[in-house]
């Protein structure tokens, strides 16, 4: 393995090591002496790499940030479509790689009170529910979305995804849902 490796390989396990931290722990809560010891290295190595917790939790919340952009790129012929390619591929993605649970968590605590307000705002800067309302608008004059506001609808579907991902969490061992029964929410 070569340096270069390495050094990714060690970025990446400080990375997801320390979003189960400040996923179960809580930003204030999780020291940066927490993250270095769960990972048996020094404190000055994990500086090596961020400068401080700010930074790590930064760099957590522009991945999510980054991932958020995903759904725009999946392709539908019905509004109804995207929502259920879009919960497949999230469910699949997440029993695949089982951090993808914890970010979802984690994106929702960095939008509350108590993180630092440039990633609060960062955070904040992604709103799935505003893009989601303008594809339902389209399912309901296209006729396969019911009737009602948008942003309502919206909001439904978001808030059954983020309760999804946080309770499997709490209990992995549950299975998840076929993604068809949170679409249903939506259509007419």
């Amino acid at each position: 393995m070569t340096r270069k490796e390495q050094k990714e390989m060690r970025q990446k396990q400080i990375i997801f090591k320390a979003l189960e931290l400040f996923v179960t722990k809580g930003f204030s809560e999780t020291k940066i002496s927490d993250i270095a010891e769960a990972l048996g290295i020094s404190v000055g190595l994990l500086f090596h790499y961020y400068e401080s917790k700010e930074a790590l939790y930064k760099a957590l919340v522009t991945m999510g940030v980054e991932a958020t952009k995903r759904p725009e790129s999946i392709e539908y012929n019905d509004p109804t479509e995207y929502f259920t390619r879009f919960a497949q591929g999230l469910f699949k993605a997440a029993e695949e790689q089982p951090w993808v649970f914890q970010m979802f968590v984690l994106m929702s605590q960095a939008r509350r009170q108590g993180i630092p307000e440039d990633i609060r705002q960062l955070a904040l800067s992604v709103d799935q529910v505003k893009f989601s309302a303008e594809i339902i608008k389209k399912g309901q004059q296209a006729g396969s979305i019911k009737e009602g506001d948008p942003t309502a609808l919206s909001f439904a579907y978001w808030c059954s995804i983020q309760g999804v991902m946080e309770q499997h969490i709490i209990s992995p061992e549950m299975p998840l849902p076929e993604a068809e029964w949170i679409t249903d929410i939506l259509k007419k």
